[in-house]
This record gives structure tokens, C-alpha cells and sequence, in this order.
């Protein structure tokens, strides 16, 4: 069985500026991966809010930090971390396809966006299909845009998309809001946001973009059209948190629970990015806990071999 001192389950932006991190403090690493290089942020055609590029994809921006992290010598593997179990002073990783044992974990597993499930959603992805108004609403600075939901998370990118989108439409499943009164009070006082209830998405429309969405009401079998260039879907995050629930404390939610060092509950764990419980989920913090993750991963590893 290959050991490795740190084993990073996830190579998106958090699990990359860990393992590059880690690299550059003298650490052996291996970066486990069940799906796509990159994260969400790979699907975003523009990123504009990250230090250092005016703009630059985002699949453009993850492959530049997997070109470095493989010149600083990272081991990766296209697998699926199935389990972790900590055996003394190690942890052994099974994947779908091998066995390996480090010192130390960090998860940077990420969360996925809760799909609506109409048709041709994936298709639009990046192409008037978003999941994040804080990294693509500025995109649609002046237009109409819609958000599908009825929680914290929908009031909040309605009141962040309000400041420079024409027009935005809260289009909620149900006969009310489930946010924060004090959010929907300013949602309220917003001239231009209007509220509607009891909407089931029914259909994105349009050819290479998205142009407008037909909303079925629950309550009265009415369909409606509304004109948008862009919808923003905020029904929820689903954490990739399910398969270590024994060896680390979930949230209510799914989220690792860690600290500020992010570190878990069990010693020489630790998770960065959006696994983990934070308030801001965005690229730039997910880099910052990468970073953080790494330099008390590290210690961890250096304080075994002073015992």
C-alpha cells in the first residue's frame, strides 16, 4: 500500500491550492478526483472576481493551478474516495479502485447545486443557467433576470442582483417566503424585484441561450412566460460529505463541521471550501481554505514525527 504524508479528496480550487500548498512545504500528496478537475467553477465561462485576471474562464483558471500542482510534483488519481479509516497514526483511503494510507486528510469534497430536473438544464449551464449570482450576475448588469426559489439564499442573490439588473423576478414554489423576515422585508422594498408564488418550473426557452422560462401556478394550472436572460436556481446545496459521516461530525445539513483552522473532529482531519460549514461560499474562499487547510495539515504531519 503507497503512503503519502496528506491525502486530498477533491481536486477543485480548494483541494488544488492545498495540495500546491502542501507540495511547497516538502509534503508528499495525493489528489484523489471521482469526477471532473476543476469544480463548479470549471463551468463558469467568465470569471471576473478572482485577484490577479480581468477575466478568464474558469476552466482556463483550474487548468493553470493543475498545470502547477503537477510541476510541483502532485500524485493524482481520476478515483472515488469510497472510505477513510484512521488506524493508528494513519488513515487508510479506499477508492473504487485502490487502497492508500496517509498521515493526514483534507477534504475539499465540495457541494453540488440541487438541480431543478427540467429539460435541457445541463444544456444551459453558463448559457443563461446559473446556480451563483455572485459569480455570474454581473453578466447580466441591465437585463431582466429571474431567481427560482424561496429561502435565504434566493432573497439575498435577488437583493445582491437588484443593484444592477433591470428587473428580478422571485418565482417561489410555494404560497410564501421561507427566508429571514428581515430579508424579505428589504426584498419587499425593492422596485425592482416583484415576488410571485406558487410557480412550477416547467421549461427553459430558448435556442443557444436562454431567453425566457414557462412557470405552471400549483394552485390555479395558469402557465405563465416571463423574459429572462438568466436564471439563477436556489433550491438548496447538496454536500458530497454522506460516505465519511464515521470518522468526521456532519451539520444538520451535511457539512464537515471544522474551525477557523479548518480543522474536523477527528485529529489530523481537515476540510476546505464549500464542505465545510462557512457563510461564504465563492472561489476565493475556497483558495483561502485550501491554504489554511495546508499549513495545519502540515503541522499535523511534522508534530507525528517529533513523537
Amino acid at each position: 500500500m503507497e503512503r503519502f504524508d496528506i491525502g486530498i479528496i477533491g481536486a477543485g480550487p480548494a483541494g488544488m491550492t492545498a495540495a500546491l500548498n502542501c507540495l511547497r512545504a516538502g509534503k508528499s500528496v495525493l489528489l484523489l478526483e471521482g469526477e471532473s478537475f476543476g469544480g463548479q467553477i470549471a463551468l463558469s465561462p467568465r470569471v471576473e472576481n478572482f485577484p490577479s485576471y480581468m477575466q478568464i474562464s474558469g476552466s482556463e483558471l483550474m487548468d493553470k493551478l493543475y498545470e502547477q500542482i503537477m510541476q510541483w510534483g502532485a500524485r493524482v488519481e481520476l478515483e472515488t474516495a469510497k472510505s477513510i479509516v484512521k488506524h493508528d497514526k494513519t488513515f487508510v483511503l479506499t477508492t473504487d479502485y485502490a487502497q492508500y494510507e496517509c498521515y493526514s486528510v483534507i477534504f475539499a469534497t465540495g457541494c453540488k447545486p440541487r438541480r431543478i430536473g427540467v429539460d435541457r438544464e445541463e444544456e444551459l449551464v453558463g448559457k443563461g443557467v446559473s446556480y451563483c449570482a455572485l459569480c455570474d450576475g454581473a453578466f447580466y448588469s441591465g437585463e431582466d433576470v429571474t431567481v427560482v426559489g424561496d429561502a435565504n439564499t434566493a432573497l439575498q442573490y435577488a437583493l445582491h442582483l437588484s443593484a444592477y439588473c433591470k428587473h428580478v423576478h422571485i418565482c417561489a414554489l410555494f404560497d410564501r417566503l421561507f427566508g429571514d423576515k428581515s430579508l424579505a422585508d428589504l426584498v419587499r422594498a425593492k422596485d425592482n424585484i416583484d415576488i410571485s408564488f406558487n410557480l412550477c418550473l416547467k421549461e427553459f426557452i430558448g435556442e443557444d441561450e436562454l431567453s425566457a422560462l414557462r412557470f405552471q401556478n400549483t394552485v390555479t394550472g395558469e402557465e405563465r412566460t416571463i423574459d429572462s436572460k438568466c436564471a439563477f436556481i436556489c433550491i438548496g446545496q447538496i454536500p458530497q460529505n454522506t460516505p465519511f459521516a464515521e470518522l468526521v461530525d456532519l451539520d444538520a445539513n451535511g457539512y464537515i463541521i471544522a474551525d477557523e483552522n479548518c480543522a474536523a473532529s477527528c485529529a489530523g482531519v481537515f476540510a476546505a471550501g464549500d464542505c465545510r460549514t462557512k457563510k461564504i461560499r465563492q472561489l476565493t474562499t475556497a483558495t483561502s481554505d485550501g491554504a489554511v487547510a495546508a499549513f495545519y495539515a502540515c503541522a499535523y504531519v511534522d508534530s507525528l514525527a517529533l513523537n
